[in-house]
C-alpha cells in the first residue's frame, strides 16, 4: 500500500532548517484533497511516525502537525514524543475551557505548542499565554497589521513564524518586525515523500475498536487480534522500541508491549493506528499469506511440542518473515526495528537453529518442493501427515479471521 506526505522547511533568521511542517497528502498530487481534518491529521502521524519513520521524515527535526480540536481533548499527541512533536492548534479552534486544559496538560508535559494562522483577539489571550510559537499568514495579515501583532502580544516568551513568505520583501520585511521562523515558497515549496505500508485487516481493526470501546479490557482477547494483524503489530512493536519511548531493554512480545504502555496510552495509541490510513481495501494476498504461514509454523510447533514460548516464536517469525516484501526494505532493517527474540532474529537471518528449518519446512511445503518437505521434516521431526493437517488448519484459521 502506497503511503504519501509532504513536507516543508522551517528556517530560523540564519537560514538554518529547525523544523518541517507535514502535510497530509493521500496520492502523489502535491496539494491537500482531504475533507476531514480528524483523519487527515492522524494519517500524517501514522505515516510521519510509523510508516515511513519519523527519521527519515524530519532527519531528527521538530515535526509540525496540525491538531484538530478533537484530538486535542483526546490528548492523541501523548503517545507521541514531545522532543519531536509540535502541536500546530488550528485557527479554526474555539478556545473553551476544555480546549485550554487540553493545552495546558500537554505543555505541562513538555510539548511545544503552537497557534496557526493566527489573528488576534481578546478571546485568545489564554491560548496565547500557553503558547510558544505564533504563526503569521503573510498572505492574509498585510502590512503594518505584521507588527503590530508582535507589538500587542509581546516578545518576552513568544516566538514568531513568518508564514507564506513568498517574496525577499516580505522576508527583510518580517526579520526587522523581529520574527524568528519562515516558512513560504521563497524558501520551498512542500516536497513529497512516499513510501509503503501495510495494508490493515479492517475486520481485525473493527474488532478491536469494539474491544477499546468496553467497559473493561479483555488484555488476552487484545492480544490475540493484535497478533493477527501484521500491519498493527509491527508498528507497535517499532513503536514501542523507538528510541523516543525509552525502554532500556528490546520489547520482544506484544503482551510486554501492552503492559509497558498501560491502559490509557494502549487505548490513544490503537485509536491513532486504526483511525489513520483508513481504507475500504482488502488487504493485499501477500498479507494473507504471511498470517497463513504464521499460523501453519505455529501449527508444527504446537503438535511437537508443550512449549507455548517456541509456538509463539514460530508464529512471529512466519508472520515477519514476508515483510521485506511488503514492506520492500531489508530483512536486516526490519528485524533491527522489531526487537524480536534471539532465537526468531536468527531464523529470519537464514542462520540455522530450530525455527529456522520449521521455516524451511513451511516455506518448501508452500512451494511444492516435497524433496526438501521430506528433508526439513526429518530434521524438526514432524510426520508428513500431520504438514498436511496443520496447513489446512492454518488456512481454515485464515479465512476465519
Amino acid at each position: 500500500m502506497n503511503v504519501f506526505l509532504a513536507r516543508q522547511p522551517i528556517f530560523d533568521s540564519e537560514n538554518r532548517v529547525v523544523a518541517y511542517e507535514i502535510l497530509f497528502r493521500n496520492s502523489d498530487n502535491n496539494f491537500y484533497t482531504g475533507s476531514d481534518g480528524d483523519s487527515a491529521t492522524l494519517d500524517v502521524i501514522v505515516n510521519t511516525f510509523y510508516s515511513l519513520g519519523v527519521e527519515y521524515v524530519t532527519g531528527g527535526k521538530k515535526a509540525f502537525i496540525n491538531f484538530t480540536e478533537e484530538l486535542l481533548k483526546k490528548e492523541v499527541a501523548t503517545v507521541l514524543p514531545p522532543e519531536i512533536l509540535t502541536i500546530e492548534i488550528l485557527e479554526n479552534i474555539e478556545p473553551t475551557s476544555e480546549v485550554i486544559s487540553a493545552c495546558r496538560n500537554l505543555k505541562n508535559k513538555g510539548y511545544t505548542l503552537v497557534l496557526d494562522d493566527f489573528v488576534f483577539h481578546e478571546k485568545y489571550r489564554e491560548l496565547i499565554e500557553l503558547a510558544d510559537i505564533i504563526k503569521v499568514d503573510f498572505t492574509i495579515t498585510k502590512g503594518i497589521e505584521r507588527k503590530k501583532i508582535i507589538e500587542k502580544i509581546g516578545m518576552n516568551k513568544m516566538k514568531f513564524l513568518a508564514e507564506k513568505v513568498e517574496t525577499v520583501e516580505e522576508y527583510k520585511e518580517a526579520k526587522e518586525y523581529g520574527y524568528s521562523y519562515f516558512q513560504g515558497y521563497f524558501f520551498s515549496k512542500p516536497v513529497m515523500l512516499a513510501g509503503k505500508d501495510i495494508p490493515k485487516n479492517e475486520i481485525l481493526s473493527i474488532k478491536i475498536m469494539k474491544q477499546l470501546n468496553s467497559r473493561e479490557l479483555d488484555y488476552r482477547y487484545l492480544e490475540n487480534l493484535i497478533m493477527s494483524d501484521i500491519s498493527i503489530y509491527y508498528k507497535l512493536l517499532k513503536y514501542i522500541n523507538s528510541p523516543y519511548w525509552g525502554v532500556r531493554a528490546e520489547v520482544k512480545s506484544i503482551k510486554q508491549a501492552i503492559v509497558l504502555l498501560g491502559e490509557k496510552n494502549l487505548v490513544k495509541w490503537l485509536y491513532m493506528i486504526i483511525m489513520g490510513n483508513i481504507n475500504n481495501e482488502k488487504p493485499d494476498e501477500i498479507v494473507n499469506f504471511s498470517l497463513i504461514r504464521a499460523k501453519f509454523a505455529e501449527n508444527i510447533c504446537i503438535g511437537l511440542h508443550d512449549n507455548t514460548e517456541l509456538s509463539y516464536n514460530a508464529y512471529v517469525m512466519g508472520m515477519v518473515s514476508l515483510m521485506d516484501s511488503i514492506l520492500n526494505v531489508s530483512m536486516e532493517s526490519i528485524i533491527e526495528e522489531l526487537g524480536l527474540p534471539d532465537e526468531v532474529n536468527l531464523a529470519l537471518k537464514g542462520e540455522e537453529n530450530y525455527l529456522n528449518n520449521v521455516l524451511r519446512l513451511v516455506s518448501s511445503y508452500e512451494s511444492g518442493k516435497w524433496d526438501e518437505v521430506y528433508k526439513y521434516s526429518k530434521k524438526v521431526n514432524v510426520d508428513f501427515t500431520f504438514i498436511s493437517q496443520a496447513y489446512i488448519d492454518a488456512l481454515f484459521w485464515s479465512n476465519n479471521m
